[in-house]
């Protein structure tokens, strides 16, 4: 698995999405709700282009009030550059955001534009995405994008999603908790079974209400499977990807390191839950190691006065590790009125330095070359750990892998997975009975949903 590394400046970004399969409740960012507006402030057009017919337009996201502010700011400018374009912008949390955009395609009163994530071959396959083709070139530029991003959001030929953010998951580590431990901090050139025995060690170490790891069976399986040569949805052959001795594996895997003591008790694991940086134990300095996207990697930092670092996922039985993934983009909506518009607000989201430095990584690496250099020069020490921890995995992917997105009926598929391993956490089913049925519920999901 793997690519040859990119230059220093264009950061290769293969065919990577294998992992996406969890990637929406990661990067989510929690919290908030409503709806914001965003105002138009006139000005002189940069572009020339203060004359024209008056447009609005809409768009949806999902995120926390901190993300929201971050956006209107930018659509904010946008409308400063274009003064004939008005938007209008609306977000949600991740839990009831899909819910939400899903009744606005029903009804036909979706936005312009909207935000997806592992899930957009869903809607592609629904009819309900803006063929952007037309627009590349003029409106929209993607001369300096990532070509596996380009490909990432082209089907049948058509471009119909725009990545606004690249990841590399990677292992979230409190460095406070090993020194105090007295253990190195790793590296990244460990395995599985290294990470099992460090895990048990910091929780020995470390003493009661300590422990080494959070348990990443559901969050961290797409990367175990990936590392199998397997993935949660083969798209080429419409089929779940993975067999259920597989997902035996590592679902056995995550078991032994709980009854071991070096992964996080279950009920301080639900009530604190590893996507949400305010509830997190890694923050709080109780558990030393966790699964996040690098875009997290900020929040959780700030949160907390303990020294974070990233590192790379351990290696799978294959040797692989993490590749880059389109955290999430930007489609459009077949039926708006104005896809020219559409375009432009696109284009100003991927190029434009003054949307880069307003945006900065809240929603991943940019995925543009010159603007991924804009804000490396100006990162912040935070954000230099996850421009070195991008590079890093840049350098040891040397190989592109299939593009995978999320399985048909994703939302089932989470429910499922979440009960299935809580099925495990509290004794109500044995490994191998909840693993059989996580595998034939796991089948009938995806045929209900073709």
């Amino acid at each position: 698995m793997g690519m040859k590394a990119g230059s220093k400046r264009k950061l290769a970004l293969p065919a990577a999405a294998a992992l996406l399969a969890a990637l929406l409740t990661a990067c989510s960012g929690g919290g908030g709700s409503g709806a914001s507006q965003a105002a138009s402030s006139g000005g002189a057009s940069d572009d020339g282009k203060a004359g024209g017919e008056q447009v609005e337009l809409r768009i949806m996201w999902w995120g926390d009030q901190k993300r929201a502010d971050r956006t209107n700011a930018a659509l904010r400018k946008f409308e400063e550059k274009h003064p004939n374009i008005k938007v209008t912008g609306e977000f949600a949390p991740s839990s009831g955001y899909f819910d939400k955009l899903n009744t606005m395609l029903a009804s036909g009163t979706a936005p312009d534009l909207f935000f997806l994530g592992g899930n957009v071959l869903e809607y592609a396959n629904k009819g309900v995405l803006l063929d952007l083709s037309p627009y590349v070139g003029k409106e929209l530029d993607l001369s300096d994008m990532d070509k596996a991003m380009i490909q990432y959001g082209t089907f049948d030929g058509k471009l119909q999603h725009v990545s606004a953010g690249a990841n590399a998951r990677g292992i979230v580590v409190n460095t406070a908790l090993f020194q105090k431990a007295g253990l190195p901090v790793p590296t990244g050139d460990w395995t599985w079974d290294d990470y099992a025995n460090i895990s048990k060690q910091l929780s020995e170490k470390l003493g009661k209400g300590y422990y080494g790891s959070y348990d990443m069976t559901v969050d961290g399986f797409g990367i175990g499977l990936a590392q199998m040569g397997k993935q949660l949805y083969d798209m080429d052959n419409k089929k779940v990807g993975f067999e259920e001795s597989d997902a035996l594996q590592w679902f056995t895997y995550w078991d032994n390191l709980r009854k071991a003591g070096g992964s996080v008790d279950p009920e301080l694991q639900v009530s604190n839950p590893p996507g949400d940086p305010s509830k997190s134990l890694i923050v709080t300095g109780k558990v030393a190691m966790g699964l996040i996207p690098s875009n997290m990697f900020g929040a959780h930092q700030s949160l907390t006065k303990d020294p974070l670092t990233l590192v790379q996922v351990p290696r799978g039985q294959n040797g692989t590790g993490v590749v880059f993934e389109s955290s999430q983009g930007l489609s459009g909506y077949a039926k708006t009125k104005h896809p020219k518009e559409v375009a432009e607000l696109m284009n100003f989201w991927i190029n434009d330095p003054d949307a880069a430095q307003i945006l900065g990584n809240d929603r991943g690496v940019p995925v543009t070359a010159k603007m991924r250099d804009l804000l490396q020069k100006q990162a912040d020490p935070a954000d230099q750990i996850v421009y070195n921890y991008m590079s890093q995995v840049s350098a040891a992917v040397q190989e592109p892998i299939k593009f995978s997105y999320n399985l048909p009926g994703f939302t089932e598929y989470s429910k499922l997975a979440d009960t299935t391993v809580q099925e495990i956490w509290f004794g109500r089913k044995s490994v191998k009975d909840a693993v059989h049925d996580f595998y034939t519920g796991i089948i009938d999901i995806f045929k209900n949903n073709q």
